[in-house]
């Protein structure tokens, strides 16, 4: 029996319109869906004539356990010629993504990964806040708060810091992130159900960062500290006193700055 080939689409955070379009023509041919908690419905229009099976993945509720999910995709893609695997977000981001593929490939099933928006690029779109900024925003770093051991963690390792899955531990992380040496004046921007029609924002320093665990319970939230975080004006600000550094002009004995 030939075996049919499983293809994981990221689907984007939140609105349906954030799919790739790679992403929406795999729908169009599937005849399995397995889709995540947090993909919007509408995505089903992309793809009537599938089964779609909830896999029902979303964190602090229940689930489908992951060996469940991997036992499922074989199956499925021994029964079936395309199987799509529809995650949220970006799969490769905290998706779970690694056992899925190694489950496929211990059964000998062909599989393609699609990629997509995470939730750290959309909670930038939607405030405005670029990850990177030139002179001062050089690097990020994605990480999840909590580790597999249920242990609140927080580093400062890069120029900006993105915190998946903090929205319960708002408060314990300002703490965590003072420990690892982020000034209690840094910046921080809280992002919750990022990409959607209802997605809320606040911005926040370390210190403060507990008041926004009220504005953001009950959903999925990114948390963005440092360069990333900061307003916009405050960017232009630096960038402005970066470029007005005293030069030398070689044709008059004279001292010149340069202005916008």
């Amino acid at each position: 029996m030939k075996l049919g080939k499983v293809i994981f689409v990221s689907a984007g955070p939140g609105a349906a319109d954030l799919i790739t379009l790679r992403g929406a023509r795999a729908l169009q041919q599937a005849d399995v869906v397995l889709y995540d908690a947090l993909t919007d419905p509408a995505l089903r229009e992309f793809a009537p004539q599938a089964i779609w099976l909830d896999v029902g993945k979303r964190g602090f509720c229940d689930s489908t356990a992951q060996t469940a999910i991997n036992a499922a995709l074989v199956r499925q893609a021994r029964e079936h010629r395309l199987v799509v695997r529809l995650k949220g977000g970006d799969a490769s981001v905290f998706g779970r993504l690694e056992e899925e593929l190694l489950a496929l490939a211990e059964a000998g099933i062909d599989s393609e990964v699609v990629p997509g928006v995470t939730a750290a690029i959309a909670a930038a779109a939607q405030t405005q806040r670029p990850l990177t900024r030139r002179g001062h925003g050089r690097s990020v770093s994605l990480t999840t708060a909590m580790t597999r051991d249920g242990e609140l963690q927080a580093h400062k390792s890069a120029d900006t810091e993105v915190f998946y899955m903090a929205g319960r531990q708002l408060g314990a992380l300002a703490r965590k992130l003072a420990e690892a040496g982020w000034a209690a004046d840094t910046p921080v921007l809280v992002v919750s159900r990022a990409g959607c029609a209802d997605a809320l924002s606040s911005e926040h320093q370390v210190s403060g960062l507990a008041a926004a665990a009220m504005l953001h319970r009950g959903r999925p939230t990114v948390v963005t500290v440092g360069a990333g975080a900061a307003p916009l004006r405050a960017v232009r600000k630096s960038a402005l006193a970066a470029e007005q550094k005293p030069l030398i002009d070689s044709h008059q004995p004279r001292v010149k700055t340069l202005t916008d």
